[in-house]
């Protein structure tokens, strides 16, 4: 009898828990022997529960940071590891593959046909080459505009499970403001969920897709996939939406695996077309023409706007930014950056200075921020630390360019305004005529 292959899966608490339970989850073939864990804080050190691990697991799986990885690779008898995770460039990932080969082991990119459940109802992915190309946004306009032609909508986030007990997020289900203190929601899952429960809608995310996908087929019409980072879909999509990013040209092709995503678009809306160089508009345009030359382009609009924006102008500003953006997501600055540009405040200041605990550990691990502060709050430590850092901060106020309301959860002392973005009416109309199409071609209405 042949000995199973041992394997070690690299991951973020996401696409990792979702390979291992499509793919290796009682197949027995294999022996997932650890996870290993990065880009994340704190989520190293637990382990991958034996209730969500099935019976070939009955002590669960460790989750071992991933610096640890060519030691474990000996340590553990690994014969195979499993990138999975995402939004990083192709040389992090051939780096983490010579790791791995010298260490002795395979290195696997698991594709779509393992990993994609398959839904009965019709689906639509958005997803993006980059964090923060303005997926969100486009997932937002597309419900609304379902939902006002009476079609029952859910949407499904890419995974975010950072509480410490995954058995408590198996599938959740985000229709009200109490949905997101019940699981104990981080800021970065807050910025997700929170736009939805404002239009009245659900969302659900969790670690068991299949189980996700089951819940949210009962009660829509439609399945929207919200993707995160850059991750491709998991869930099969009907119609499959990529968003580029003029800001960051040339990463469409440099990108894992943000390029997969390129790659198999029927559409590619190349956003921020209203803030970005003409010519980094042509260069993102002829990069995707050359390795999808049959996907339909739209140039977006990413609208910004604040309310009272009179009191911007002359003031000495604290900027604070969604996180995974402008942290491994690499843009220097976001919406609320922009809205202190064009509403002309006196100063946008360093928050450098007033950092404390794991948000001055952000900053030293992100040398590109200066001038913006990243809406860190993995847990009630770092969210502590995030409004710490912001009342220590030298500022008249505070521009908060996430998509949340962080008044709900921190307390600040200065007054804080919030920053919106959205589609504008030319993306708008464009998204209409491709949702009649859809909706035509399922016999939706």
């Amino acid at each position: 009898m042949m000995r199973k292959t041992n394997v070690l899966i690299m991951g973020a608490a996401g696409r990792d828990f979702h390979n291992f339970n499509v793919f290796f989850r009682g197949n027995p073939a294999f022996n997932v022997v650890a996870f290993t864990a990065t880009q994340i804080p704190d989520i190293a050190g637990r382990k991958y529960p034996a209730a969500l691990a099935g019976p070939l697991y009955p002590e669960g799986i460790p989750i071992f940071p991933e610096e640890r990885l060519a030691e474990l690779i000996q340590s553990l008898q690994v014969d195979c590891v499993t990138f999975s995770y995402s939004d990083v460039a192709y040389p992090y990932v051939m780096e983490r593959s010579a790791i791995v080969n010298a260490a002795g082991a395979d290195f696997w990119l698991l594709g779509p046909h393992h990993t994609m459940l398959r839904s009965k109802k019709p689906v639509i992915a958005v997803v993006a080459v980059r964090t923060g190309c303005g997926k969100s946004q486009v997932s937002r306009k597309i419900f609304q505009l379902l939902k006002q032609r009476g079609l029952r909508v859910a949407s499904i986030r890419h995974p975010m499970p950072y509480n410490t007990d995954l058995t408590t997020q198996v599938v959740q289900r985000f229709a009200q403001y109490e949905d997101l203190d019940k699981y104990e929601c981080t800021i970065e899952e807050r910025e997700e969920y929170e736009p939805y429960i404002d239009e009245h809608g659900v969302i659900y995310a969790g670690v068991d897709y299949e189980k996700i996908l089951h819940a949210a087929e009962e009660e829509a019409d439609v399945i929207i996939w919200d993707g995160g980072n850059n991750d491709f879909p998991f869930i099969a999509p009907d119609l499959f939406i990529t968003i580029a990013d003029p800001h960051r040209p040339g990463h469409e092709t440099s990108y894992y695996p943000g390029e997969v995503n390129v790659r198999c678009a029927d559409i590619i809306i190349i956003n921020k077309v209203n803030t970005a160089d003409p010519g980094n508009v042509e260069r993102v345009r002829r990069n995707v023409q050359r390795i999808n030359p049959s996907a339909q382009i739209i140039e977006g609009v990413s609208t910004v706007t604040v309310q009272e924006s009179a009191a911007i102008v002359g003031k000495r500003v604290l900027v604070i930014e969604d996180g995974p953006t402008v942290t491994h997501g690499g843009m220097p600055y976001g919406a609320g950056t922009v809205a202190a540009r064009d509403n002309h405040a006196k100063e946008i200041i360093d928050p450098r200075p007033f950092a404390v605990g794991s948000i001055k550990t952000t900053f030293e691990k992100y040398g590109h921020l200066t001038n913006v502060l990243p809406a860190m709050g993995y847990g009630k430590k770092q969210v502590k630390e995030l409004e710490q850092t912001i009342n220590r901060s030298d500022c008249d106020l505070v521009l908060s360019g996430t998509p949340i309301d962080l008044s709900r959860i921190l307390k600040v002392s200065r007054p804080v305004l919030h920053v919106t973005y959205g589609v504008g009416e030319h993306t708008e109309k464009e998204l209409n005529g491709v949702l009649d199409q859809f909706i035509k071609a399922h016999k939706l209405l």
